[in-house]
């Protein structure tokens, strides 16, 4: 699917830096380095060893552009399985520029988004979940990515998918040599032992497919709505989680007119905090809009912190209790929190008596000053504790890419057709398209089965350089 020309790219982010890498990948990718780099050893790199590195200099007609350090990967032990030169330069954009444009007159072509991990996916370095594993690494931005990201790269999921894919191959071959042999009534494929693997494929898919829950809302952080009146504090807490000053705080109620959002890192896990207009009654047309967007995110939202002043609550409790219980039925599979703020402003005993009144709700509830950041570390542990991190911490494969889970669901649809036409006694013929099916949908996820366009959607979100 792609012409086997040798291709360069910058390996490093563009722009200055001290250090620049320039990859190249390909046939000829030794040979072409050999012209324009000078060992100051004199050695000739075409003869050296792979995974050796070199001093020299990069020139060409008499003109010397940098002293670089040059790397060797001899195929076929190199990340895409064939002969690559890696040049460390000096982070000038210049000096990138006139190595990559001499690589380039020398016979390279530049690569295409993602082409180098495209071409070891080709070569059968990665199969097609691992390579889509290295993009994921590359955007990790907390720890929980980071190592589903690693896990998948390392095979974990791909394993996993295999193993089942093997077994079900097995069974289908045993069924489709039945088939050859249809007028002699004769089973090859034990049919207890054939449902007891169905049942089991059954149940690790569905581990699978419930696993997307989590491992999405890590992969892309989970949303937090903060809402409430104005001017309780909504921007404060927002300011006291982030430990800056990333939302305008004032007296003046409705301060706050769009949803601010940001990002903070919670024992390893992404949280986005969406900072919400207040929810009130007004004429102000622009305030209005910003009460709509509020609504919006609360439906985006994976949890909901809705936050009281503690003297409006002390003032007007049975109001508030209602509020809340309008949010909790409204929302009733959203995680809800209720946050009492400024309660530095109260006693202890009247902290009490609010706590009394909130027990009957039966939703989590914190009290806390955000001005003077009193509470907040209670509210981290228990945002962290909505998040069902069990398979992280027991380093169960978790699915986070939507492809994959789309081809899990499918799969497993297939396999309880199968599971379905046993029970049903439905001839082996009719058995063994099902299993066709449930197979190809495995084979996609790994990369077993697939095509030109799924390639090129795939590779196209990778950066030129990998």
């Amino acid at each position: 699917m792609l012409d086997q020309k040798t291709i360069v790219a910058l390996a490093t982010p563009s722009g200055a830096g001290a250090v620049a890498i320039i990859r190249m990948s390909g046939e000829a990718a030794i040979r072409i380095a050999s012209e324009v780099f000078q060992s100051v050893s004199g050695k000739d790199i075409t003869t050296q060893k792979t995974h050796t590195i070199h001093l020299g200099t990069i020139a060409d007609e008499n003109k010397t552009y940098d002293q670089v350090l040059l790397s060797l990967f001899k195929n076929p032990n190199s990340y895409t399985g064939e002969n690559v030169v890696e040049i460390s330069c000096h982070g000038s954009t210049y000096i990138q520029q006139q190595i990559i444009q001499l690589l380039l007159r020398k016979g390279c072509r530049m690569a295409q988004p993602g082409e180098f991990t495209l071409r070891a996916f080709l070569n059968g370095k990665l199969d097609l979940s691992q390579a889509e594993a290295v993009a994921d690494l590359i955007s990790s931005d907390n720890e929980a990515s980071h190592q589903i990201a690693m896990q998948q790269m390392r095979g974990g999921f791909s394993s996993e998918i295999a193993k089942l894919r093997a077994e079900l191959l097995n069974f289908a071959s045993l069924i489709e040599l039945e088939l050859d042999f249809s007028e002699e009534d004769v089973e090859f494929a034990d049919r207890t032992q054939f449902k007891e693997l169905l049942h089991r494929i059954e149940f690790v898919l569905k581990r699978l497919i419930d696993s997307f829950a989590v491992g999405n809302v890590i992969k892309n952080g989970i949303p937090v709505a903060i809402i409430g009146e104005p001017n309780v504090g909504k921007s404060t807490l927002l300011n006291a989680l982030l430990n800056e000053e990333r939302a305008i705080v004032s007296e003046i109620a409705g301060t706050t007119r769009d949803t601010i959002e940001d990002e903070l890192v919670i024992g390893g896990i992404g949280f986005r905090f969406i900072d919400t207009a207040g929810i009130r009654e007004t004429k102000d047309e622009i305030e209005s809009i910003g009460i709509k967007k509020t609504f919006e995110k609360i439906e985006q939202a994976q949890v909901v912190l809705y936050l009281f002043e503690s003297l409006k609550f002390k003032a007007s409790g049975s109001e508030y209790l209602t509020e809340i219980e309008k949010v909790k039925n409204k929302y009733p599979l959203k995680p809800l929190i209720v946050v009492v703020n400024k309660t530095d402003l109260i006693s202890e005993e009247e902290k009490e008596t609010l706590q009394k009144l909130l027990e009957n709700l039966e939703v989590k509830t914190i009290f806390l000053s955000a001005k003077n950041k009193t509470g907040i570390e209670e509210l981290k542990n228990q945002l962290l504790a909505f998040v069902n991190t069990g398979a992280l911490r027991n380093n169960e494969t978790i699915v986070t890419n939507t492809r994959h889970y789309d081809s899990l669901l499918k799969a497993l649809e297939e396999i309880q057709k199968v599971s379905f036409s046993l029970q049903a006694n439905v001839p082996s013929d009719l058995i063994a398209i099902d299993i066709r099916q449930a197979l190809y949908y495995f084979g996609e996820i790994t990369g077993e089965v697939t095509n030109d366009e799924l390639l090129g959607n795939i590779f196209a979100n990778f950066c030129i350089g990998k």
